[in-house]
């Protein structure tokens, strides 16, 4: 029975098979939800759940057949929070002699579907298949952008990184690695018959591959936010440490000046005739045994005052 053509906003299309017929239904309002469920006697619940964007996948055993919810990669963002930012879903209403799917996005490949499949198994497992892979391609696009990364974080390019970018690398990884997993259980319930199980045990080995993928992502995107860290923490002790080289030659230097620069009536030295040349190389005295000292820091890795001869056996 078809549905009703007044104020349709729906894309419909039907195929038929020598055994079965697949109807195929895209983004219905909710009156084009509501009629469907009645002409095709489909549980408004299950037609509603279809609808859903949020909807995670899942199976449940329906009179006569199943209900089934997956997810397809359509589209990378640089930003995803959510599974609905990559991914959208289809549902199948799979009986023995009629398949309905229902989908809000246009998939493409519903459309090069094979004329001439025999049974609906074959064109169920077909469209899973192509849903599977779709998780190929952005999983290795999400493996070479880490190694990018992890070669500019020890590089000068690393400076271009933020503590956003890899959060969100990290959160693609662990979304895909999620999703993958649930599509997975998914699978793993699903019964065919005995012709078409080599091809459902080839779906699954497929999951298996990109789930091992996705959870090696997730492992070096922790591991990339732990160098990041690591080499952030350490440029800021670098600076720290010319900063405090500076501050060990400049302080005593200031402090005689500060002394010299007080306005008392009774300083002597300030009559000597070579007082400004004294003052001038007890200041250069002073920066060498500061120095010294750090040299001897970074050699032995330990402070330690020199005498002023044993400064004069360093000098050059």
């Amino acid at each position: 029975m078809p549905m009703n053509n007044k104020q349709r906003t729906a894309t419909i299309k039907e195929k038929k098979y020598p055994d079965f017929t697949w109807v195929d239904i895209q983004d219905p309002s909710d009156e084009e939800a509501n009629e469907l469920a009645t002409i095709q006697g489909l549980n408004p619940i299950l037609v509603k759940d279809s609808l859903q964007a949020g909807h995670l996948p899942k199976l449940e055993h329906i009179e006569e057949g199943y209900f089934m919810i997956l997810r397809a990669c359509t589209q990378e963002v640089d930003k995803p929070t959510s599974i609905n930012d990559f991914s959208n879903k289809i549902a199948f209403f799979v009986f023995r002699d009629r398949l309905i799917t229902i989908h809000r996005a246009e998939y493409a490949f519903l459309d090069s579907a094979p004329p001439h499949i025999k049974h609906v198994d074959a064109l169920v497992l077909h469209i899973v298949d192509i849903m599977v892979d779709s998780f190929q391609e952005p999983v290795e696009n999400l493996s070479n952008k880490i190694d990018d990364m992890e070669n500019h974080i020890f590089t000068k390019k690393g400076s271009n990184l933020t503590l956003e970018q890899l959060y969100f690398l990290k959160s693609k990884a662990r979304i895909g690695k999620k999703l993958i997993g649930l599509i997975h259980t998914v699978i793993n319930e699903l019964a065919v018959g005995k012709g078409h199980k080599s091809r459902l045990q080839d779906i699954k080995d497929s999951l298996a591959a990109h789930h091992l993928l996705y959870d090696e992502a997730v492992e070096d995107t922790n591991g990339l936010l732990a160098s990041y860290l690591s080499v952030t923490a350490q440029k800021s002790n670098d600076v720290m440490k010319v900063l405090t080289i500076f501050s060990a030659f400049f302080l005593p230097l200031t402090f005689i000046a500060g002394i010299y620069g007080m306005n008392f009536d009774v300083m002597p030295e300030l009559r000597w005739q070579n007082g400004y040349f004294y003052t001038l190389g007890v200041m250069v005295l002073i920066c060498i045994i500061v120095f010294c000292s750090k040299t001897n820091f970074e050699r032995h890795g330990e402070i330690r005052f020199q005498s002023f001869w044993e400064v004069l056996n360093l000098l050059p």
